[in-house]
Protein backbone atom coordinates (compact mmCIF):
# COMPACT_ATOMS: atom_id res chain seq x y z
CA UNK A 1 0.00 0.00 0.00
CA UNK A 2 1.47 3.31 -0.96
CA UNK A 3 2.57 5.97 1.48
CA UNK A 4 0.19 8.49 -0.58
CA UNK A 5 -2.83 6.47 -0.41
CA UNK A 6 -2.04 5.42 3.64
CA UNK A 7 -1.66 9.60 4.23
CA UNK A 8 -4.62 10.50 2.00
CA UNK A 9 -7.21 7.80 4.80
CA UNK A 10 -5.11 9.13 7.50
CA UNK A 11 -6.43 12.89 6.43
CA UNK A 12 -9.94 11.51 5.30
CA UNK A 13 -10.83 10.03 8.57
CA UNK A 14 -9.10 13.46 10.29
CA UNK A 15 -11.77 15.15 8.60
CA UNK A 16 -14.69 12.76 9.83
CA UNK A 17 -13.51 12.33 13.27
CA UNK A 18 -14.00 16.20 13.80
CA UNK A 19 -17.76 15.51 12.94
CA UNK A 20 -18.39 12.57 14.12
CA UNK A 21 -19.07 13.52 17.91
CA UNK A 22 -22.37 15.19 16.65
CA UNK A 23 -22.63 11.49 14.24
CA UNK A 24 -21.05 8.23 14.31
CA UNK A 25 -19.24 6.59 11.25
CA UNK A 26 -19.97 2.98 10.02
CA UNK A 27 -17.82 1.39 7.50
CA UNK A 28 -19.60 -1.24 4.66
CA UNK A 29 -17.72 -2.98 2.03
CA UNK A 30 -19.34 -4.28 -1.06
CA UNK A 31 -17.77 -8.02 -2.25
CA UNK A 32 -17.88 -7.33 -6.14
CA UNK A 33 -16.11 -8.81 -8.80
CA UNK A 34 -13.14 -8.61 -10.74
CA UNK A 35 -11.97 -5.04 -12.28
CA UNK A 36 -13.13 -5.72 -16.18
CA UNK A 37 -16.35 -7.03 -15.01
CA UNK A 38 -20.25 -5.20 -14.48
CA UNK A 39 -19.82 -5.98 -10.37
CA UNK A 40 -17.13 -4.06 -9.59
CA UNK A 41 -18.20 -0.52 -11.49
CA UNK A 42 -22.29 -0.87 -10.52
CA UNK A 43 -20.39 -1.63 -6.68
CA UNK A 44 -18.97 1.46 -7.31
CA UNK A 45 -22.17 3.47 -8.09
CA UNK A 46 -24.02 1.61 -4.66
CA UNK A 47 -21.11 2.45 -1.97
CA UNK A 48 -21.34 5.98 -3.22
CA UNK A 49 -25.25 5.97 -3.53
CA UNK A 50 -25.77 4.77 0.24
CA UNK A 51 -22.30 6.75 1.73
CA UNK A 52 -23.03 9.93 3.64
CA UNK A 53 -20.00 10.40 5.31
CA UNK A 54 -20.15 13.08 8.62
CA UNK A 55 -19.76 16.64 7.17
CA UNK A 56 -21.38 15.65 3.66
CA UNK A 57 -23.81 17.77 2.31
CA UNK A 58 -27.31 17.25 2.76
CA UNK A 59 -29.15 15.24 -0.26
CA UNK A 60 -31.85 18.45 -0.42
CA UNK A 61 -28.61 20.49 -1.24
CA UNK A 62 -27.35 18.39 -3.67
CA UNK A 63 -25.03 16.25 -1.62
CA UNK A 64 -25.22 12.85 -0.97
CA UNK A 65 -28.96 10.84 -0.33
CA UNK A 66 -27.04 8.12 1.75
CA UNK A 67 -27.60 6.80 4.83
CA UNK A 68 -26.11 9.21 7.64
CA UNK A 69 -22.67 8.27 8.81
CA UNK A 70 -22.11 5.67 6.73
CA UNK A 71 -18.81 5.11 4.61
CA UNK A 72 -19.29 1.85 2.24
CA UNK A 73 -16.56 0.66 0.36
CA UNK A 74 -17.19 -1.74 -3.39
CA UNK A 75 -13.95 -4.35 -2.93
CA UNK A 76 -12.68 -5.85 -5.77
CA UNK A 77 -13.76 -10.33 -5.47
CA UNK A 78 -13.78 -13.22 -7.44
CA UNK A 79 -17.73 -12.98 -7.69
CA UNK A 80 -20.84 -14.47 -6.32
CA UNK A 81 -19.31 -17.87 -4.11
CA UNK A 82 -16.44 -15.08 -2.69
CA UNK A 83 -18.86 -12.59 -1.85
CA UNK A 84 -20.97 -15.19 0.01
CA UNK A 85 -18.27 -17.29 1.96
CA UNK A 86 -17.08 -13.12 2.80
CA UNK A 87 -20.33 -12.36 4.16
CA UNK A 88 -20.41 -15.64 5.76
CA UNK A 89 -17.16 -15.27 7.33
CA UNK A 90 -17.68 -11.15 8.35
CA UNK A 91 -15.18 -10.04 5.76
CA UNK A 92 -17.72 -8.52 4.01
CA UNK A 93 -21.07 -6.78 5.18
CA UNK A 94 -22.70 -7.15 1.92
CA UNK A 95 -21.77 -8.52 -1.95
CA UNK A 96 -23.09 -9.39 -4.79
CA UNK A 97 -24.10 -12.82 -6.62
CA UNK A 98 -26.33 -13.94 -9.22
CA UNK A 99 -29.34 -15.71 -8.11
CA UNK A 100 -29.40 -19.13 -8.42
CA UNK A 101 -25.75 -19.28 -6.46
CA UNK A 102 -27.40 -16.88 -3.57
CA UNK A 103 -30.33 -19.67 -3.39
CA UNK A 104 -28.33 -23.11 -3.24
CA UNK A 105 -25.91 -20.88 -0.73
CA UNK A 106 -29.22 -20.21 1.48
CA UNK A 107 -30.70 -23.63 1.21
CA UNK A 108 -27.58 -25.66 1.30
CA UNK A 109 -28.21 -27.29 -2.73
CA UNK A 110 -26.70 -27.19 -6.07
CA UNK A 111 -22.97 -25.48 -5.72
CA UNK A 112 -23.32 -26.00 -1.86
CA UNK A 113 -24.66 -29.73 -1.71
CA UNK A 114 -21.07 -30.27 0.18
CA UNK A 115 -21.02 -27.48 2.34
CA UNK A 116 -22.55 -25.89 5.28
CA UNK A 117 -25.73 -23.98 4.28
CA UNK A 118 -25.40 -20.28 4.55
CA UNK A 119 -28.60 -19.99 6.66
CA UNK A 120 -28.14 -15.95 7.31
CA UNK A 121 -27.73 -14.83 3.69
CA UNK A 122 -30.79 -12.20 2.85
CA UNK A 123 -31.61 -10.51 -0.02
CA UNK A 124 -31.71 -6.33 -0.23
CA UNK A 125 -32.85 -5.96 -3.84
CA UNK A 126 -32.59 -7.80 -6.92
CA UNK A 127 -30.39 -5.48 -9.34
CA UNK A 128 -30.49 -5.97 -12.92
CA UNK A 129 -31.12 -9.47 -15.09
CA UNK A 130 -28.28 -11.62 -16.25
CA UNK A 131 -29.62 -13.80 -18.99
CA UNK A 132 -29.02 -17.38 -19.79
CA UNK A 133 -27.41 -17.16 -23.41
CA UNK A 134 -27.69 -20.96 -25.78
CA UNK A 135 -25.67 -19.99 -28.68
CA UNK A 136 -25.77 -22.18 -31.28
CA UNK A 137 -23.76 -22.53 -34.88
CA UNK A 138 -26.45 -21.35 -37.30
CA UNK A 139 -25.83 -24.66 -39.22
CA UNK A 140 -25.81 -27.02 -36.56
CA UNK A 141 -29.48 -28.02 -37.01
CA UNK A 142 -30.74 -26.74 -33.12
CA UNK A 143 -34.15 -24.72 -33.13
CA UNK A 144 -34.75 -25.12 -29.82
CA UNK A 145 -33.28 -26.68 -26.38
CA UNK A 146 -34.72 -30.20 -27.08
CA UNK A 147 -32.80 -30.64 -30.30
CA UNK A 148 -29.54 -29.87 -28.27
CA UNK A 149 -29.92 -34.17 -28.54
CA UNK A 150 -26.84 -35.93 -29.85
CA UNK A 151 -24.80 -32.59 -30.17
CA UNK A 152 -21.52 -31.40 -28.80
CA UNK A 153 -22.60 -28.36 -25.92
CA UNK A 154 -20.57 -26.93 -23.60
CA UNK A 155 -21.99 -26.29 -20.16
CA UNK A 156 -19.64 -24.07 -18.46
CA UNK A 157 -16.80 -24.91 -16.38
CA UNK A 158 -16.91 -27.04 -13.12
CA UNK A 159 -18.30 -25.28 -10.17
CA UNK A 160 -19.55 -22.62 -12.57
CA UNK A 161 -23.38 -21.24 -11.94
CA UNK A 162 -24.11 -21.70 -15.43
CA UNK A 163 -23.31 -25.35 -15.10
CA UNK A 164 -25.94 -25.98 -12.86
CA UNK A 165 -28.31 -23.84 -14.81
CA UNK A 166 -27.35 -25.64 -17.69
CA UNK A 167 -28.36 -29.36 -16.15
CA UNK A 168 -31.64 -27.80 -14.97
CA UNK A 169 -32.61 -26.59 -18.17
CA UNK A 170 -31.89 -29.30 -19.98
CA UNK A 171 -33.72 -31.71 -17.67
CA UNK A 172 -36.81 -29.48 -18.06
CA UNK A 173 -36.52 -30.24 -21.90
CA UNK A 174 -36.23 -33.86 -21.21
CA UNK A 175 -32.44 -34.45 -21.89
CA UNK A 176 -29.42 -35.24 -19.40
CA UNK A 177 -26.12 -35.19 -19.82
CA UNK A 178 -25.44 -38.45 -21.38
CA UNK A 179 -28.11 -37.28 -24.09
CA UNK A 180 -25.48 -34.28 -25.60
CA UNK A 181 -21.43 -34.95 -26.27
CA UNK A 182 -21.05 -32.52 -23.50
CA UNK A 183 -18.12 -30.08 -22.66
CA UNK A 184 -17.15 -27.76 -19.84
CA UNK A 185 -15.18 -24.73 -21.41
CA UNK A 186 -15.57 -21.14 -20.28
CA UNK A 187 -17.96 -19.65 -22.88
CA UNK A 188 -14.56 -17.72 -24.93
CA UNK A 189 -12.88 -20.93 -25.14
CA UNK A 190 -16.27 -22.42 -25.84
CA UNK A 191 -16.97 -19.61 -28.51
CA UNK A 192 -13.07 -20.50 -29.94
CA UNK A 193 -14.04 -24.07 -30.33
CA UNK A 194 -17.18 -22.93 -32.23
CA UNK A 195 -15.27 -21.18 -34.61
CA UNK A 196 -13.13 -23.98 -35.64
CA UNK A 197 -16.07 -26.07 -36.00
CA UNK A 198 -15.49 -28.25 -33.27
CA UNK A 199 -18.59 -26.95 -30.75
CA UNK A 200 -22.43 -26.86 -31.84
CA UNK A 201 -23.69 -25.02 -28.67
CA UNK A 202 -22.77 -23.41 -25.58
CA UNK A 203 -24.57 -21.95 -22.79
CA UNK A 204 -23.78 -18.70 -21.23
CA UNK A 205 -25.22 -16.53 -18.06
CA UNK A 206 -24.40 -13.11 -18.05
CA UNK A 207 -25.84 -9.29 -19.16
CA UNK A 208 -25.97 -8.99 -22.99
CA UNK A 209 -24.60 -8.07 -25.16
CA UNK A 210 -22.04 -10.07 -23.81
CA UNK A 211 -18.46 -9.47 -25.53
CA UNK A 212 -17.25 -13.06 -26.03
CA UNK A 213 -20.55 -13.75 -28.07
CA UNK A 214 -20.83 -10.24 -29.79
CA UNK A 215 -17.28 -11.13 -31.35
CA UNK A 216 -18.43 -14.20 -32.53
CA UNK A 217 -21.60 -13.37 -33.86
CA UNK A 218 -19.54 -10.65 -36.07
CA UNK A 219 -16.98 -13.16 -37.34
CA UNK A 220 -19.49 -16.45 -37.50
CA UNK A 221 -23.07 -17.13 -38.40
CA UNK A 222 -24.46 -18.25 -35.37
CA UNK A 223 -28.07 -18.01 -33.16
CA UNK A 224 -29.67 -17.57 -29.91
CA UNK A 225 -31.61 -20.64 -29.05
CA UNK A 226 -35.27 -19.57 -27.57
CA UNK A 227 -35.47 -20.48 -23.54
CA UNK A 228 -39.51 -20.92 -23.98
CA UNK A 229 -42.66 -22.74 -23.90
CA UNK A 230 -44.12 -25.25 -21.37
CA UNK A 231 -40.70 -26.00 -19.85
CA UNK A 232 -39.38 -23.08 -19.38
CA UNK A 233 -42.79 -21.78 -17.61
CA UNK A 234 -42.22 -24.90 -15.33
CA UNK A 235 -38.87 -23.63 -14.63
CA UNK A 236 -40.06 -20.47 -13.36
CA UNK A 237 -42.73 -22.36 -11.57
CA UNK A 238 -40.04 -24.73 -9.80
CA UNK A 239 -37.16 -22.46 -9.05
CA UNK A 240 -38.20 -18.95 -7.28
CA UNK A 241 -34.59 -17.12 -8.64
CA UNK A 242 -35.64 -17.99 -12.15
CA UNK A 243 -37.36 -14.94 -14.19
CA UNK A 244 -38.52 -14.62 -17.66
CA UNK A 245 -36.56 -12.53 -20.08
CA UNK A 246 -35.73 -11.60 -23.43
CA UNK A 247 -33.16 -10.43 -25.82
CA UNK A 248 -34.08 -7.54 -27.73
CA UNK A 249 -33.69 -7.80 -31.47
CA UNK A 250 -30.26 -6.68 -32.99
CA UNK A 251 -28.65 -7.37 -29.08
CA UNK A 252 -26.26 -9.12 -31.27
CA UNK A 253 -25.24 -9.31 -35.54
CA UNK A 254 -27.55 -11.69 -37.57
CA UNK A 255 -30.58 -11.78 -34.86
CA UNK A 256 -33.57 -10.35 -36.20
CA UNK A 257 -36.14 -10.79 -34.23
CA UNK A 258 -36.56 -10.58 -30.22
CA UNK A 259 -35.69 -14.24 -28.62
CA UNK A 260 -37.11 -15.71 -25.36
CA UNK A 261 -35.27 -16.89 -22.47
CA UNK A 262 -34.99 -16.74 -18.64
CA UNK A 263 -32.34 -15.49 -16.42
CA UNK A 264 -31.04 -15.06 -13.07
CA UNK A 265 -30.57 -11.86 -11.28
CA UNK A 266 -27.64 -9.91 -9.79
CA UNK A 267 -28.42 -9.34 -6.58
CA UNK A 268 -27.45 -7.51 -3.20
CA UNK A 269 -27.06 -9.62 -0.58
CA UNK A 270 -26.19 -9.27 2.92
CA UNK A 271 -26.29 -11.62 6.26
CA UNK A 272 -29.31 -11.31 8.77
CA UNK A 273 -26.80 -10.31 11.38
CA UNK A 274 -27.04 -6.62 9.65
CA UNK A 275 -28.95 -3.97 11.82
CA UNK A 276 -32.77 -3.64 10.43
CA UNK A 277 -32.44 0.08 10.74
CA UNK A 278 -29.31 0.07 8.53
CA UNK A 279 -30.43 -2.06 5.96
CA UNK A 280 -34.04 -0.45 5.72
CA UNK A 281 -31.94 2.88 4.77
CA UNK A 282 -29.90 1.59 3.13
CA UNK A 283 -32.55 -0.08 0.68
CA UNK A 284 -34.02 3.43 1.10
CA UNK A 285 -30.83 5.42 -0.50
CA UNK A 286 -31.23 2.81 -2.94
CA UNK A 287 -34.45 4.31 -4.47
CA UNK A 288 -34.01 7.52 -3.98
CA UNK A 289 -35.41 9.62 -7.08
CA UNK A 290 -31.44 11.51 -7.19
CA UNK A 291 -29.79 7.85 -6.81
CA UNK A 292 -31.85 6.60 -9.82
CA UNK A 293 -30.79 9.16 -11.98
CA UNK A 294 -27.04 8.68 -10.60
CA UNK A 295 -27.53 5.25 -11.39
CA UNK A 296 -29.33 5.82 -14.90
CA UNK A 297 -26.01 7.96 -15.86
CA UNK A 298 -23.13 6.07 -14.45
CA UNK A 299 -23.75 2.44 -16.52
CA UNK A 300 -25.56 0.93 -19.22
CA UNK A 301 -27.28 -1.48 -16.23
CA UNK A 302 -27.56 1.04 -14.09
CA UNK A 303 -30.66 2.28 -15.87
CA UNK A 304 -32.26 -1.52 -14.78
CA UNK A 305 -31.72 -0.55 -11.31
CA UNK A 306 -35.29 -0.03 -10.58
CA UNK A 307 -38.22 -0.04 -7.91
CA UNK A 308 -39.88 -2.31 -10.27
CA UNK A 309 -37.20 -4.82 -10.34
CA UNK A 310 -35.98 -4.70 -7.04
CA UNK A 311 -38.16 -7.65 -5.31
CA UNK A 312 -38.37 -9.89 -8.54
CA UNK A 313 -36.72 -13.45 -8.55
CA UNK A 314 -36.13 -13.47 -4.76
CA UNK A 315 -35.11 -16.69 -3.96
CA UNK A 316 -33.56 -16.35 -0.59
CA UNK A 317 -35.73 -14.60 2.16
CA UNK A 318 -35.32 -10.48 2.24
CA UNK A 319 -33.51 -9.06 5.06
CA UNK A 320 -36.05 -7.56 7.30
CA UNK A 321 -34.84 -3.73 6.96
CA UNK A 322 -35.46 -4.08 3.14
CA UNK A 323 -38.37 -6.02 3.47
CA UNK A 324 -39.78 -2.82 5.94
CA UNK A 325 -38.82 -0.73 2.99
CA UNK A 326 -40.60 -2.63 -0.03
CA UNK A 327 -43.59 -3.40 1.74
CA UNK A 328 -43.83 1.00 2.86
CA UNK A 329 -43.85 1.56 -1.23
CA UNK A 330 -45.96 -1.23 -1.84
CA UNK A 331 -43.00 -3.04 -3.82
CA UNK A 332 -44.13 -5.99 -1.93
CA UNK A 333 -47.66 -6.87 -0.06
Amino acid sequence: MNKRFILGIAAAIGIFAQGAAAQEMAFFRIGTGGTAGTYYPIGGLIANAISNPPGSRACDDGGSCGVPGLVATAVASNGSVGNINAINGGQMEAGFTQSDVAYWAQTGTGLWEEQPAVEKLRLISNLYPESIHLVARADAGIESVADLKGKRVSLDEPGSGTLVDAKLILDAYGLSEGDISAEYLKPDQAADRMRDGAMDAFFFVGGYPAGAIAELASQHDVKLIPITGDEANKLLEEYSFFAADSFPAATYEGQEGEVPTISVGAQFVTSSDQPEELVYEITKALYNENTQKLFAAGHAKGKLITLDSATQGAGIPFHPGAEKYYREVGAIK
